[in-house]
């Protein structure tokens, strides 16, 4: 890096490329870490914790039954402290209550932020353009209730007079996934005589499966769409209707088969879906951070409106927390604090999501969205384009699976991958010795990913196993595991409504921290529009309504090589 004069003669920085440096990293905060980064580098996870007996007690938090430990991270009081003058230089705390009071600081589209409001209390006020939102949020949860209620108890049937056994969402992206994970979370909530299902792909295969074992009659279709114009779920969503109809011979069967989460009224009164059964959400609700709203209702018709209602209040809790407890004591602004420590001075490339339990099997994917979509991002909120990492790569499954797969990655591959791992204390299902395995596998993998195993543990335990000589020396480094992978973990009693709703919205302002501190819009998805568009262009040349127009050689190839094959 060398310094220069600007235009108007101040000091700039310009990194080894040449490139100018951005505000963000040119900071004091930012230099500070980078200079506090390289001493950090040459301490151990080991040493700190032999130096330190307390370390446990500083380095974590609790939170009405959930607790975050975050003492096997590569930090110290001191990096805690730089890294909240990072946030606070970035006036994130101001962006937190600018979020709260209903600011339009989603900047490129010129909207609210308010999935937080979506979990408000009844009585609680939040304006958005001059309009208190809560009475629009309960008045759409109370319908929520009326109709969860009625399909639950039987009092609102289908076409026929039969009761429904059968909820299929339609829907893609946060319209799908965020009631996926919450429907699989919740199953020990969940009615003995209502299964819900999710078709998102517009693979035919999907609707097709699901359907294949589902009674029309009994069978209750949701399509969730904000606008009624998205391609693959309009497409689920007409071939859905095509079936019913098609099975019980009527057209009239849509009305009472059919309801939608959408605000185009107009679009789903032409589809045959009676008023009462579209409910609202709002421009303020990003997909992703959807699931509080009517999105969630084949949730609340799964585990019912009491348990949704809890699942809300999780929610809240944790948007309290964000709110008022300090920096110091935040756990969204420790833990996203943390992700920019290791992305942006240890250039960490993915974050791995490990629950270990099987009713968070589609949190790690969950997740993918709603960090990936948020913050996956390489221009800053003026349009420049940064010069520091941005999203790390979030993936993950269920332990102990992955122990017998991926988990060799994060011991001994060349890359450092900081991990949070998740667990309840209590199982929904006890049986024999199962959850004291799970649990002492969860600690034990964070205690190896810490400690790991030196060349000399390594030689005495070969050694005690009666290896010698070349064979031990040829053996060893294979035995070697360096450790210092940071990691986190998150116990919390049970995975209840509740628990689950603060363990989301924990992420999402772990979210929020990060894009305010790297200065990028968390909530537009623009790089979800560009394969939109271009597979509008190609859909009518593949179905052969047009005449194949000029596209790069290797995607007129593929063209080609379909319509011959396929007879178009």
């Amino acid at each position: 890096m060398r310094a220069t004069r600007s235009g108007d003669g101040n000091l700039i920085n310009i990194n080894t490329e040449g490139f100018i440096m951005s505000d963000l990293t040119r900071s004091a905060a930012w230099q500070a870490l980078q200079t506090h980064q390289a001493t950090i580098g040459k301490q151990t996870l080991r040493e700190m914790f032999r130096s330190d007996p307390a370390r446990f007690d500083k380095f974590s938090l609790r939170l009405d039954g959930l607790l975050l430990d975050y003492s096997k991270n590569l930090v110290t009081a001191e990096t805690l402290d730089l890294l909240l003058k990072l946030a606070r230089q970035a006036r994130l705390e101001e962006w937190v209550a600018r979020m709260y009071d209903g600011e339009k600081i989603n900047g490129s589209e010129g909207r609210a932020v308010l999935h937080t409001a979506l979990r408000a209390p009844r009585g609680s006020r939040i304006t958005v353009d001059g309009r208190d939102v809560v009475p629009d949020v309960h008045r759409v949860l109370d319908q929520m209730r009326r109709f969860s209620d009625g399909v639950r108890d039987g009092s609102l049937r289908g076409h026929t007079g039969k009761p429904f056994r059968d909820v299929v969402n339609i829907g893609i992206g946060g319209s799908a996934l965020g009631p996926l994970m919450v429907s699989e979370a919740l199953k020990p909530y969940g009615s003995a005589q209502l299964a819900v299902h999710f078709v998102s792909n517009v693979d035919a295969t999907d609707l097709a499966e699901t359907t294949k074992r589902l009674d029309p009659e009994t069978t209750l279709f949701i399509v969730s769409s904000k606008t009624f114009t998205t391609q693959e779920t309009l497409a689920n969503a007409r071939s859905a209707r095509a079936w019913l109809v098609d099975r019980l011979k009527s057209e009239e069967a849509v009305a009472s088969h059919f309801a939608a989460i959408s605000t185009n009224f107009g679009a789903t009164s032409q589809f045959g879906i009676a008023p009462d059964n579209v409910f609202e959400f709002w421009d303020w609700v990003g997909g992703r951070y959807s699931v509080w709203s009517s999105i969630g209702l084949p949730v609340a018709l799964y585990i019912g409106m009491d348990n949704f209602e809890q699942f809300l209040a999780g929610a809240h809790a944790m948007d309290r927390h964000f709110r008022e407890a300090p920096l110091e004591r935040n756990l969204p602004a420790i833990m996203g604090m943390l992700g920019i420590w290791y992305a942006d001075f240890f250039g960490a490339a993915s974050n791995a999501i490990l629950p270990y339990d099987q009713y968070l099997q589609y949190f790690p994917a969950y997740l993918q969205q709603l960090e990936m979509e948020s913050n996956g991002k390489r221009v800053n909120r003026e349009g420049q384009e940064v010069d520091y990492a941005t999203q790390m790569v979030v993936w993950g499954e269920p332990g102990t699976d992955g122990q017998h797969s991926f988990y060799q990655l994060i011991h001994q591959g060349t890359r450092l991958i900081p991990a949070d791992f998740l667990a309840p204390v209590i199982s929904h299902n006890p049986m024999g010795e199962h959850h004291a395995m799970l649990l002492a596998n969860c600690f034990a993998q964070t205690e190896a990913l810490m400690l790991g195993k030196t060349g000399g543990e390594a030689r005495a335990e070969l050694a005690a196993q009666g290896l010698g000589g070349e064979a031990l020396e040829a053996l060893l480094p294979y035995k070697v595991f360096p450790g210092n992978r940071p990691t986190n973990t998150l116990l919390f009693e049970r995975l209840d409504p509740r628990t689950l709703g603060m363990l989301v919205a924990l992420y999402e302002h772990k979210v929020f921290v990060q894009g305010v501190v790297l200065d990028i819009n968390s909530f537009d998805q623009w790089g979800v529009e560009l394969g939109k568009q271009l597979a509008g262009k190609l859909l009518p040349e593949l179905q052969g309504k047009q005449p194949l127009s000029s596209h790069d050689a290797s995607t007129n190839g593929l063209i080609k090589h379909y319509l011959a094959v396929s007879g178009k």
